[in-house]
């Protein structure tokens, strides 16, 4: 909600410095994403005056002028030279002051100016409408200045109508402050300041009755609360005044007309959606024109104000005369129903629709519009009837309109607000402070509540129809927190009896895991837990063993869609964004959890995971450092230090082979296991997996059961008392196969060995086709034997030695290397 300061000054006293009502705002939970200045828009903007007009060479209607811009008139060898500009408008002559836009310059809407040739002449920026500059309606010309203004001034410094505007966040439960109205309440409950609003009034109803040319009609139920109609004849269609383009600009909405920009003004002073349908295209049966609120047929097909043709299920709502759609019902109007300059009759639409069919609707259709994100937060039925006048009211004033006596009024259940209990010591045991009874009445009252004093404990409290979110004790008490501070509550020892504090186990291993990776170099991140529907496809990753997908209902990004079942591609999502804005060095983990869908279950089975990234390089490149770029073993690494630091037992690696490894590089990627429990997977990224992530350099990932890791972890680790007898140091070098696995040559070493064996070390592998032969590697161990009870003789070392020889080469098909 953006809330031009200007206005809402005229509504409440405001702090001249907007930094402070900033900073209230994020004490009472309004966080305010930006403060913006409307008008430093205007760069490249300025003031100028036309010097020559001659036509086109090769256009009836257009001009090619020379226009004078002061200090900016600077041509490509630096000399003073005036622009030359092609223009098409037709409302101006030689010596008339101007407003130009030069290149470089982005005007309102997204247009940007730039050096073009138009039918063949050059043109170096734009001469500007008022429309075009976002300060009035009005297209028919350029922006006329009078005789004496200035030549070459920054048009924000000559116009002088910069507009500070504070870019507010607000959250879902707060529908109430997307508004100008709601906004000044809130301000007034913060600094406890009476707020005001001027609405304006209809001076004079004509003409036939509403009610006689009208009816309203629900075709089914759920799906409008309330419907309001009124009728305003013969309007005059134009641009509309300068004060309300500029406010409708602040706000961040382009200007169209003025019965378009009146409903959209009221819509954003109020936070109640309106709509503005040309009343001849409803047509006339029986003398009576009417509007059906119906449920939209399986594949009906409606095209809106966009000109987009959609094509709509049985859960969305229509606006029809009784046949035929004229408006997909809280999110966007069609098009043959919108206000033309040749439109005389309007019917202004004031109503509420059923907020979760609105939401549907516009995320179903990715159409989101300020209509619908009011309804799916849920618009204040009650103040139907007002809105409407307030909009017919303006209409006659700015369009000259003929406003109907009486309106259409389908209201078929109206609510009444319930009575609340409140209790005094309930506020202050919540709050752990003795707030002021005086206090919780004027804050509750500034809110809009209705507040009656029982005794000194006890209050009956009405909460406000703009308020949905206030239905229980506990949420009043929310807001008496809110705006008497959080942040004077004195900090307490929560009292506890019997209970001994301190973390469980799962707590103390999550942190020691957090330590281990961020001493391998890592960076802890966390990722959103919603995912699209073509995640794990996206990158070759498999969904056996995951489940089913978790389909949100309504999701909160229109292309996440579900829950998560992996962690790997929010942490490539991470990378491509680092590598995208230049950190080519990116090494990250994550601890989060997976939702797996089960048939016939009402809930997912969920799982902590843990995944972890690794791209470019550790460090950066240096004099004495070259660039070594981060690889499978450097993965592989991580893990087994993750591992042996959790004393995990019997860990082992084996090649990660088949379909369900197909996101992974062939031959660089091993599965994890701990005896035989797979504990997860490590491996360098598929190229093909990088680039459907838009990521260019290796990318080594890992991920892991967390609950596995959980079980196998050991706090201690088992004494083993130091040998004072020295070692025997003997070398192995054994010829294998290409498929023989240092994994595997490793175990079987270990095993052949007995007790006698104390350690192997891989030092070297060596390949040649003529020495070692076709196919074939050779792979040196150093092996290290020692007793623990005595000096091992010569012999005992060669017989052990040959009979762990002999096994190995058995086991494996190879032989030593002479």
């Amino acid at each position: 909600m953006r809330v031009p300061y200007s206005w809402l000054g005229e509504m409440i006293e405001l702090p001249s410095d907007p930094a402070e009502l900033v900073a209230e705002f994020i004490r009472t939970g309004t966080e305010v994403e930006s403060v913006d200045t409307v008008g430093e828009s205007f760069d490249h903007v300025v003031t100028a005056q036309v010097l020559s007009k001659e036509p086109h060479p090769d256009s009836d209607h257009m001009w090619v002028t020379k226009v004078d811009v002061g200090r900016f008139n600077v041509g490509e060898d630096g000399e003073p030279e005036p622009l030359q500009i092609v223009c098409g408008a037709q409302n101006f002559n030689e010596g008339d002051h101007i407003v130009t836009a030069m290149i470089g310059a982005e005007l309102p809407g997204g247009i940007k100016i730039k050096k073009s040739k138009l039918r063949g002449v050059l043109s170096c920026g734009m001469n500007c409408s008022a429309r075009e500059l976002g300060l009035s309606g009005d297209h028919s010309g350029i922006m006329i200045l009078p005789p004496d203004a200035p030549v070459g001034v920054p048009f924000a410094q000559y116009q002088g109508t910069s507009e500070t505007v504070l870019d507010c966040e607000i959250t879902p439960n707060r529908p109430d402050c997307l508004s100008m109205v709601g906004i000044a309440r809130e301000v007034g409950a913060i600094y406890d300041r009476d707020y005001h609003v001027e609405y304006p009034q209809i001076k004079e109803e004509k003409g036939t009755p509403t009610a006689d040319e009208l009816t309203v009609a629900f075709d089914g139920e759920g799906m409008c609360d309330r419907y309001v109609a009124r009728i305003v004849r013969n309007v005059k269609v134009g641009p509309s005044p300068d004060w309300m383009v500029q406010r409708l600009t602040a706000l961040g909405i382009r200007p169209h007309n003025n019965i378009v920009d009146i409903t959209n003004y009221v819509m954003m002073l109020t936070g109640q959606p309106l709509h503005a349908f040309d009343l001849s295209t409803f047509a006339a049966r029986d003398g009576k024109r009417s509007v059906v609120v119906r449920a939209a047929q399986e594949g009906e097909t409606f095209t809106t104000l966009d000109g987009v043709e959609r094509t709509l299920s049985a859960g969305m709502t229509l606006i029809t005369d009784g046949e035929r759609p004229v408006a997909l019902a809280g999110v966007m109007g069609g098009m043959d129903s919108e206000i033309e300059d040749d439109t005389v009759d309007v019917m202004v639409e004031s109503a509420c629709f059923d907020a979760g069919r609105t939401s549907h609707t516009s995320r179903d259709l990715s159409l989101i519009s300020d209509a619908s994100i009011r309804f799916e937060r849920q618009v204040d039925e009650t103040g139907c009837v007002d809105v409407a006048n307030i909009t017919c009211a303006l209409i006659e004033e700015l369009a000259g309109g003929e406003v109907a006596p009486g309106y259409v009024d389908l209201y078929p259940a109206p609510k009444q607000q319930p009575e609340l209990t409140l209790r005094l010591s309930r506020v202050h045991a919540i709050c752990g402070a003795d707030i002021e009874a005086d206090f919780v009445e004027r804050a509750l009252t500034r809110l809009g509540c209705t507040v009656s004093r029982v005794d000194d404990d006890t209050f009956h409290v009405v909460t406000p129809s703009f308020r949905p979110d206030l239905p229980r004790e506990i949420d009043l008490i929310e807001e008496i927190l809110r705006l008497w501070g959080m942040d004077r509550v004195e900090a307490t020892i929560p009292a506890a009896r019997n209970h001994i504090g301190g973390l469980t186990r799962e707590q103390h291993l999550t942190r020691k895991i957090g330590q281990i990776l961020r001493a391998c170099g890592l960076n802890e991140t966390t990722t959103f837990g919603f995912a699209a529907a073509d995640d794990l496809k996206k990158i070759g990753m498999s969904e056996e063993g995951r489940g089913c997908p978790v389909v949100l209902m309504d999701p909160l990004i229109a292309d996440q869609t579900e829950m998560r079942r992996s962690l790997i591609p929010g942490l490539l999502r991470s990378v491509a964004y680092n590598e995208a804005h230049g950190t080519a060095n990116v090494q990250l983990y994550e601890i989060g959890r997976l939702f797996h869908g089960r048939e016939n279950a009402s809930k997912p089975k969920e799982r902590m995971s843990l995944a972890g990234v690794l791209s470019g390089a550790m460090d950066d490149v240096t004099w004495l450092q070259k660039y070594r770029p981060l690889r499978f073993f450097d993965g592989k690494g991580v893990v087994e230090e993750l591992l042996a630091q959790l004393r995990i037992e019997k860990v082992r690696f084996r090649p990660a082979e088949g379909e369900g490894y197909a996101f992974l590089q062939p031959g660089r990627g091993a599965e994890v296991l701990s005896g035989g429990t797979v504990l997860g997977w490590v491996g360098e990224i598929h190229p093909d997996a990088r680039e459907a992530m838009d990521i260019d350099l290796p990318v080594v990932a890992f991920e892991l059961n967390f609950d596995a890791l959980l079980s196998g972890a050991r706090g201690q680790e088992a004494y083993h008392e130091f040998s004072s007898f020295p070692s025997v140091e003997h070398d192995l070098a054994i010829v294998v196969d290409e498929g023989v696995t240092c994994e595997d040559l490793e175990r079987r070493i270990t095993s052949a060995g007995g007790k006698l064996l104390s350690g192997v070390r891989l030092f070297d592998v060596y390949r040649d086709p003529v020495r070692v032969g076709e196919g074939k590697k050779s792979m040196a161990f150093a092996l290290t034997y020692r007793s623990d009870d005595h000096t091992l003789t010569s012999e005992e070392v060669e017989r052990a030695h040959s009979k762990l020889v002999t096994k190995v080469c058995k086991a494996t098909g190879g032989e030593v290397r002479s």
